[in-house]
């Protein structure tokens, strides 16, 4: 993340921390979270980096 976000000190990657956060969201269903991750594989960076400063920035 730190990679990618100024406002971040975490090492996990992307991919990862948006599969974390859909993982808490739904209730740790893999299936769910398989399905709210799969929009993030055709979408543009500047797509992914916005949800991600909107929902994962603390």
């Amino acid at each position: 993340m730190k990679e990618v976000f100024d406002w971040s000190d975490s090492e996990t990657p992307v991919r990862d921390a948006l599969w974390d956060y859909f993982m808490e969201k739904n209730g740790r269903s893999t299936d769910k979270t398989e399905q709210a991750m799969l929009p993030f594989l055709s979408e543009s960076d500047d797509k992914i980096i916005a949800f991600v400063n909107e929902n994962l920035k603390k």
